[in-house]
């Protein structure tokens, strides 16, 4: 991927200081910076009438300007698109050493139904980057719980709170149902905070550019391009080359028992 050097070289700031210079408009409901998304907008708008909670930003990756921005410091429920955080502690710790080509066995604990390829498979185990690609390409909540067991939730906090990420929280495993123990959902964030975790990956700042490869190779598997991602007419379960200048890196999470929640995705251009 070309990224201008300009981008490249900026320093990453958190989320609360991106404003003014191109950074990220504030405050509530303010798709105006682009006219080019007056009827995202207009669509967005009606589903907020109608009830549904309604968020949204859309920034250039390689300036950082806002494109359009909804309530995109709303913290709310965001279903398993945490995993993007688990990606990254995964990545980083396959880079510095603390995991290899490690073999999880599938445990009970880990069952979940919904998303995924691993409950329908026969191999009871699988090494730790298959099932990064699981989660990357199908939202695989088997093997999102796996790794996170591996793993720990504390150092998937501890890794993004170290990255300025102060907002987005995964905060619990994939469930099949929810007690009053257990968190209300797995994740949640603001997602204007989730779209600069996007560009940071796209710029290679997410602790390093090898870590930040890593998980856009696992993201740009996505199979489901059904939401944001579906506006480009690609194939969803071949697009990983080039097309028409782009490449599709995206993420999408549901929950049990409730209507599929926005997903955040990538568009990066190539030259």
């Amino acid at each position: 991927m070309a990224e201008p050097d300009a981008a490249r070289s900026s320093r990453r700031r958190r989320p609360e200081d991106r404003s003014g210079g191109g950074g990220r408009a504030r405050g509530r409901h303010s798709g105006r910076p682009d006219d080019r998304f007056g009827a995202t907008t207009e669509a967005l708008g009606a589903l907020a009438l109608d009830g549904a909670g309604v968020s949204a930003s859309v920034i250039d990756t390689s300036t950082g300007k806002a494109l359009l921005a909804i309530d995109d410091t709303v913290v709310q429920p965001v279903a398993s698109l945490g995993g993007v955080l688990l990606l990254i502690e995964v990545a980083a710790q396959l880079e510095d050493g603390r995991l290899h080509g490690d073999r999880l066995q599938r445990m009970a604990r880990d069952t979940a139904t919904g998303a995924g390829l691993w409950q329908f498979l026969q191999e009871p185990t699988m090494q730790v980057p298959d099932l990064a690609t699981l989660v990357g390409a199908t939202g695989d909540t088997w093997a999102m719980n796996a790794l996170l067991s591996t793993v720990g939730i504390d150092a998937v906090r501890e890794r993004a709170e170290s990255l300025g990420i102060e907002r987005t929280a995964l905060i619990d495993r994939v469930r099949d149902r929810r007690g009053p123990d257990d968190a209300p959902d797995a994740s949640v964030a603001p997602t204007g905070e989730l779209a600069w975790v996007m560009r940071g990956l796209a710029l290679g700042e997410v602790v390093d550019e090898a870590v930040s490869n890593r998980v856009l190779g696992w993201l740009s598997l996505a199979s489901d391009l059904n939401l944001v991602a579906g506006s480009f007419g690609l194939d969803p379960l071949a697009h990983r080359a080039l097309d028409h200048g782009l490449q599709v890196v995206a993420v999408t999470g549901s929950s049990t028992g409730s209507a599929p929640r926005p997903g955040s995705s990538g568009v990066r251009a190539r030259r």
